[in-house]
């Protein structure tokens, strides 16, 4: 697939702008979404941050790889796939220590060429499918994660992690609920609460260490 790919392809600032950059803040914005979203997509760099090849800031260095791509855009006038390509490389040795030679960089130097050429013509559909990709995948390795904490071997039919998820459950909804609604609350380990009243003739429980309805 990758020897399909013209690595000379490119794209060039017009005669009266100093670079590649967006001036419309949604055409930047989404331009630099969809080179997170690229960048995520590279199996090698996924790879390396798994497995912490370019230490326990493994994460934020590939957001840093994601900057500097964004950087040739906003500082140069002409970007090539060859320099993206260059560029994610470079990355990969320099933070990573790891030399890629699969020509995995190629297609996704590319793409990121082609998120520019959309984004110029104010076409967002693709940055919108690998954003969407990306987040369906996360979500599917936060089920599996879930789902593996929560294995108990001694007793598989019963999780260990049972009432922490009930307790995690109920702070989710509590969470969502207004003060005003969490503050009335009773507190059932508490003992010899005085109860108040409020304005509206209502009976309320104070919780030990928080404060009243106003």
């Amino acid at each position: 697939m990758a020897s399909n790919i013209d690595q000379w392809a490119y794209v060039e600032a017009e005669k009266d702008k100093a670079n590649l950059a967006f001036e419309d803040e949604k055409q930047m914005a989404r331009f630099e979404l969809g080179v997170s979203v690229a960048v995520y997509k590279w199996e090698p760099l996924e790879l390396a941050v798994q497995n912490g090849w370019g230490g326990p800031e493994s994460a934020e260095k590939r957001d840093w790889v994601s900057a500097i791509v964004v950087d040739l855009f906003k500082n140069g006038k002409i970007v090539e796939v060859a320099l993206i390509e260059e560029t994610l490389l470079y990355a990969m040795m320099d933070e990573f220590e790891t030399n890629v030679d699969d020509e995995s960089a190629l297609p996704i130097a590319a793409l990121i060429l082609d998120i520019y050429k959309q984004c110029q013509a104010e076409d967002y559909s693709t940055v919108e499918k690998l954003y969407l990709e990306w987040k369906e995948k996360q979500e599917r390795v936060e089920v599996k994660r879930n789902i593996q904490i929560g294995n108990d071997p001694w007793n598989p039919d019963v999780s260990d992690s049972e009432n922490d998820d009930e307790e995690e459950d109920q702070n989710d909804v509590e969470a969502s609920v207004p003060s005003l609604v969490q503050d009335t609350d009773v507190d059932m380990d508490a003992e010899n609460v005085e109860p108040v009243v409020d304005e509206d003739g209502f009976e309320l429980v104070q919780k030990k260490g928080r404060k009243s309805r106003h």
